[in-house]
């Protein structure tokens, strides 16, 4: 359990400290949009172009290996979405956030320093591959979601235009997109454009925790807690089933990226879901109990599941 601790226990003492600097220091809440803005539309962009333009293509395409996680991430998607059209009701710009904290783990926060513990250096490869397909792939799926929703009432030619110009103006969407084309370039990232991008981007997650924690002050967590408690079993327990089923069943994928994809997959919901929320004006509340709620229960559903995966 102690390597799950290492990496369960910094995020959950940042949130603490942003909902505690909220309460009792100098913050105001407000200070929550600027550090959104700061992770929206510098340091997750920073983190996600190394993290793209780093990766040869080669290996960030591994084709068995995602089929394995997307297996997972539309089955949940899948239930999450009609569950939450006949249960909750919610428009769909709304069931999309839903369905995003079912689907969008903290690989990068939690699965890069995990999974290496867990099963040795081998393992750093399939914890940035899962990083840059949820930067580069899920993002831009759900801002088209979102955007169609918020568009729906303008002319078709209108929307289509409008969630084009939304999607690739997003900087999360850009970055991944310019990250591509460097890696494709074959060119080499010079040395002080990765020192920018490693230092920015790794304020991008401790900057997002605390502004979620700025953001709960005054804020019920027990607020919709079915609703939240609902997609917190999705993400922690059915979508890494779901993943489990594919690798070691169909896909029968080696033991490395087997144990490396069904961990993934069982990680806690990701800090971005709150970071796009915030951005939308969406689902705000009700992310960040996810992501507080799943953060601290995964330390009990991950230190179980390495007993049953094993280590190193």
């Amino acid at each position: 359990m102690q390597p799950v601790l290492d990496v369960v226990l910094p995020v959950f003492a940042i949130l603490a400290a942003g909902w505690a600097a909220g309460r009792f220091g100098p913050f105001k809440q407000s200070a929550a949009g600027v550090l959104n803005d700061f992770v929206y539309w510098i340091a997750f962009p920073a983190l996600i172009f190394r993290a793209m333009a780093t990766a040869p293509l080669s290996t960030t395409f591994d084709l068995p290996f995602l089929a394995a996680y997307s297996a997972g991430v539309f089955g949940a998607f899948a239930i999450s979405y009609i569950v939450g059209l006949l249960v909750f009701r919610a428009r769909p710009a709304a069931l999309a956030f839903q369905a995003m904290c079912v689907v969008f783990a903290n690989t990068g926060y939690m699965g890069v320093p995990l999974l290496p513990v867990a099963f040795g250096d081998e393992a750093l490869l399939p914890a940035l591959i899962l990083t840059v397909y949820n930067a580069a792939f899920l993002v831009a799926l759900f801002v088209v979601l979102v955007e169609l929703d918020l568009r729906a009432a303008d002319p078709p030619l209108k929307v289509l235009g409008g969630v084009l110009r939304a999607t690739f103006l997003n900087p999360l969407v850009l970055a991944a997109l310019a990250g591509a084309a460097w890696s494709a370039s074959g060119w080499g990232l010079p040395s002080p454009i990765r020192t920018f991008c490693k230092i920015l981007g790794a304020a991008a997650a401790p900057a997002a925790l605390v502004a979620m924690g700025l953001f709960m002050v005054g804020k019920p967590i027990r607020a919709g807690l079915g609703e939240v408690g609902w997609l917190v079993f999705l993400k922690l327990l059915v979508q890494p089933a779901l993943v489990a089923w594919i690798a070691l069943g169909p896909l029968a994928l080696g033991s490395l990226q087997a144990r490396s994809v069904i961990l993934s997959a069982a990680l806690p919901t990701g800090s971005l879901v709150f970071v796009l929320a915030y951005r939308y004006g969406l689902y705000v509340e009700r992310s960040t109990s996810v992501i507080l709620i799943s953060t601290v229960l995964s330390g009990f559903t991950l230190s179980a599941l390495l007993l049953l995966l094993g280590t190193g």
